[in-house]
C-alpha cells in the first residue's frame, strides 16, 4: 500500500479547518493552532491536533519535523505569526511549504522566508465567482499556465443534439473537449468520440485560452 502523505496544517480558522478535514480523508494530518477551542473543534476530524504557539521555535520543532512531506500555513489574519511559521518550517527542513497570503507584499515576504507556493484563497474565490456571474454557463474552472483554463461548462442551447464533430470547436475556437460529465445517466466520458451527441444534461470539461472559451460560450 502506498504511504500516505504527512501534512501539517497551521492555523485553524475557517480555511485551515476545512482544509484539514479534506486532507485528512487521504493524508495523515497534524493540525496546529494556539487557540484551545479551535483545536478542540477539529480533534475528531484529523489524525492529530495540537495546541501550540508556532512563534516558539523550540516547542514547534519538537512537534513538527523534517519528516513531514508538506505544510500549509493558513494564518493570513496574523501576518507576523504566519511569516514566522513559514520561516520555522524552512529551518526545520519541511520539503514543501504552502502559505496563505493577504496581499502581494505579504506573498513576497512569505516567498523570501521559505514558502514554496503562495495562495490567495479570497482572491481566487472572487475570480471564480465573478467569472460565473458574468457567464452562467461557466460552472467551474482551473487556471493553468499563461491564460489557459480547464473549465466545466454547461453547453449553450446551440450545442444540443449536435456531435462534437459537428461543432468543430478546435478549428472554430481553438478549444478542446477533454471529457463529458453525463448526468442522465450518471457517467464520466473521458476523451469522448467525435460522434458523441451533446445533451442538455451534459457538462463539458474543456481546455483552451480563457478568451476563446468565453467567446464560445456567447453562442
Amino acid at each position: 500500500m502506498m504511504r500516505k502523505k504527512h501534512i501539517c496544517v497551521i492555523g485553524l480558522g475557517e480555511f485551515g479547518r476545512e482544509l484539514s478535514r479534506q486532507l485528512a480523508k487521504k493524508c495523515e494530518v497534524l493540525a496546529i493552532d494556539r487557540d484551545e477551542s479551535a483545536v478542540a473543534a477539529i480533534l475528531d476530524d484529523v489524525q492529530r491536533a495540537v495546541m501550540l504557539d508556532v512563534r516558539d521555535f523550540t516547542s514547534f520543532s519538537a512537534i513538527v519535523t523534517s519528516d513531514f512531506d508538506e505544510a500549509v500555513v493558513c494564518m493570513g489574519e496574523t501576518l507576523e505569526s504566519g511569516i514566522l511559521a513559514t520561516l520555522h518550517l524552512k529551518k526545520i527542513g519541511v520539503k514543501h511549504i504552502w502559505a496563505k497570503a493577504n496581499h502581494d507584499d505579504h506573498a513576497s515576504i512569505l516567498k523570501a522566508v521559505g514558502a514554496s507556493e503562495v495562495v490567495f484563497p479570497e482572491r481566487e474565490t472572487a475570480q471564480r465567482l465573478a467569472a460565473q456571474i458574468v457567464n452562467p454557463n461557466l460552472l467551474d474552472f482551473v487556471p493553468l499556465e499563461g491564460d489557459y483554463r480547464v473549465m466545466d461548462v454547461a453547453p449553450p442551447d446551440a450545442f444540443y443534439g449536435k456531435t462534437i464533430l459537428d461543432l468543430d470547436l478546435r478549428r472554430k475556437y481553438g478549444v478542446f473537449v477533454l471529457a463529458v460529465k453525463e448526468l442522465v445517466p450518471e457517467r464520466f466520458v473521458f476523451l469522448p468520440s467525435p460522434n458523441f451527441v451533446i445533451k442538455p444534461s451534459d457538462i463539458l470539461v474543456m481546455i483552451g485560452r480563457e478568451q476563446d472559451l468565453m467567446l464560445m460560450l456567447e453562442l
